[in-house]
């Protein structure tokens, strides 16, 4: 039986993978490592600690002595840990750069010290920048705009690198917004659905005009499990939803699903160098056989609900959450 190591597994998208993964594919185990940051929450994956192909490892992917000794118990890593949110990439960068950077390094080395046979490196549709009109093909040029998006991308050259230098068996996803269950409340979904829920207003930024690609966290899963699996060696796989919207117009849905009106709106000041659209051609990864299942709507329902069922899980983060000023 396979061993696959996840990294960052007890985060947002990693613990919706771990367990689409588990589901569907019976012969293999998982090791899970994880450092637990604020946004990295055991809870995500309470429902697996009796399951006996799942493994918890506490840890950060910078330790080099620890990133090695569960290596070598495992054929191939896919990782997921990262340091994510844009605001706090802007008032402190150094987190981003040990992590979406250092950290990947650790990894790379320890997949060619092994000479495992994979290594599947999650990124984002923000190393591409902004653009107009258009979208965004595996090919474009990087150009990030923030200290976060600046780090993936040199994470994302990095492993490029490997695979050139070394024949390191990288493939890279870069996915558009990703939403859905486990989402640390201070992203824009996640955050505007429990405000909603608590009585409080949506803090969005300037005049709500930017506009992202919205994709489901299962789509996501998915479409990533499928690349692991029959990706080629090498490759860049974009993953969108073809879904976009305005931010005014994304809130504007979420105030509906309340029943609530735009007087509910807090209007707050631009972050800086806030990116105003984003667009990715995912026809690379749909010739692998990759569809989303859920239409934005239906998406939006579910995770809607989902929040209002599990206020035991976000309450307590809130409370500690990062707040927007």
């Amino acid at each position: 039986m396979k061993k696959i190591l996840i990294t960052g597994g007890c985060g947002f998208i990693g613990s919706n993978f771990i367990r689409l993964f588990l589901e569907h594919n019976s012969e293999c185990e998982i090791v899970n490592l994880d450092k637990l940051t604020y946004c990295g929450n055991p809870k995500n994956l309470e429902d697996l600690k009796d399951n006996p192909r799942y493994e918890f490892v506490e840890g950060d992917i910078c330790d080099k002595k620890l990133v090695f000794d569960v290596a070598s118990r495992v054929s191939s890593v896919i990782n997921f840990a990262a340091e994510t949110h844009v605001d706090r990439s802007i008032e402190d960068s150094q987190e981003f750069l040990n992590t979406n950077v250092g950290g990947v390094k650790t990894l790379l080395d320890a997949v060619n010290h092994f000479q495992l046979e994979r290594f599947v490196h999650v990124s984002t549709d923000e190393v591409y920048g902004s653009l107009e009109k258009g979208s965004f093909s595996e090919d474009s040029l990087l150009n990030p705009s923030s200290p976060y998006s600046s780090s993936k991308a040199a994470g994302d050259l990095l492993a490029r690198s490997y695979f050139t230098t070394y024949k390191t068996p990288v493939i890279i996803t870069r996915s558009s917004n990703n939403f859905g269950p486990y989402q640390y409340p201070e992203k824009i979904v996640s955050l505007f659905v429990t405000n909603l829920i608590e009585g409080e207003k949506l803090p969005l930024y300037s005049k709500g005009e930017n506009i992202r690609e919205w994709l489901y966290v299962e789509d996501n899963c998915r479409a990533i499990k499928l690349v692991f699996e029959k990706g080629d060696i090498g490759e860049i796989y974009n993953i969108g939803s073809d879904t976009e919207l305005t931010n005014l117009e994304l809130t504007k849905k979420i105030l509906k699903k309340f029943e609530k009106n735009e007087e509910h709106i807090n209007y707050v000041q631009d972050r800086p160098g806030h990116d105003f659209r984003y667009s990715l051609d995912s026809l690379r990864v749909k010739k692998l056989g990759y569809k989303p299942i859920y239409n934005f709507e239906d998406a939006l329902d579910k995770t809607v609900q989902w929040y209002i069922d599990h206020k035991d899980w976000w309450q307590p983060l809130k409370n500690n959450k990062y707040t927007r000023k």
